[in-house]
């Protein structure tokens, strides 16, 4: 039940388990909210496994209702926040249960329509979450390093050591221009090498894949991210698909292949059929 002046905030669609029932007596949401399960409204929903639950808690109205949040949104702090408290909920709930993460700042008007958004999309999460059993998303990113890219121009007139003849300013730009362009060409068809090595590893190990734009900027420091693929693989699979991309990494020493995991399956998991209804 909601406190008054709050909203209800939901996190992600679970399946309940004993041991979750424990890890949510201690487990805080956004502002240290008591995290919790809703279940659907009405009658039980067949037999057998239990139905999907939302976890849930309840966060300030004044800071998620749809004005403050369009405000929110150009505030980096707060979104940083927001967004690692989402994660480590959704991560913790993970562990111990299958689950299928939703957006950040899934909200509704009380826990009631919670419920009730939960029961009209239950045959859709239960089949995304029979389809996800026991399997996890792990990232495959590869990057240039560049290091690799060859001789920067020389920045004015420079002598090469005898027995050269003297170059020119003009010539030794081209010459070093030239054999940077070299150096970057065979980095890059290296990179295109290792891409396809992953491509037959995922084959043999992943039933899933999403194709993600590369990413830039301070996300990425110095170097280029060139292939940022997230894969859904069986957790039997899991230790023979690093297993193989490590090995597969010794072979392009001039590119950087890192693997990130185990994830919950963010990229793989299918958003609510319906947009929650906006907060008052």
């Amino acid at each position: 039940m909601n406190t008054p002046g709050t909203l209800t905030y939901v996190y992600a669609v679970t399946r309940p388990t004993d041991r979750l029932h424990e890890v949510l007596a201690d487990l805080r949401g956004i502002g240290r909210a008591p995290a919790r399960l809703l279940t659907p409204t009405g009658a039980a929903l067949g037999s057998g496994p239990a139905p999907p639950a939302f976890v849930a808690s309840d966060v300030p109205a004044r800071d998620f209702n749809e004005t403050a949040l369009k405000d929110h949104f150009e505030d980096l702090n707060w979104l940083e926040e927001v967004a690692r408290t989402h994660h480590d909920v959704v991560q913790a709930v993970a562990a111990h249960a299958p689950v299928l993460p939703l957006r950040m700042a899934t909200v509704y008007q009380d826990d009631h329509r919670a419920r009730q958004a939960l029961t009209d999309q239950h045959h859709t999460f239960t089949q995304r979450l029979d389809q996800l059993h026991a399997q996890t998303e792990y990232g495959v990113k590869i990057y240039l390093d560049p290091t690799t890219h060859g001789p920067q121009p020389p920045t004015g007139a420079e002598t090469p050591t005898a027995p050269q003849p003297p170059a020119s300013p003009g010539k030794a730009y081209l010459e070093a221009r030239r054999a940077q362009h070299h150096v970057r060409e065979a980095v890059h068809r290296q990179a295109q090498q290792a891409a396809e090595a992953i491509e037959a590893i995922a084959a043999r190990h992943t039933t899933q894949r999403v194709r993600h734009a590369p990413q830039r900027g301070a996300l990425t420091g110095p170097q280029e991210n060139v292939l940022n693929d997230a894969y859904l693989i069986p957790d039997d699979q899991a230790d023979q698909f690093r297993s193989a991309i490590a090995a597969a990494a010794r072979r392009f020493p001039d590119v950087r292949i890192e693997v990130t995991g185990p994830w919950a399956p963010y990229s793989f998991a299918m958003p609510p059929a319906d947009a929650p209804e906006p907060p008052p």
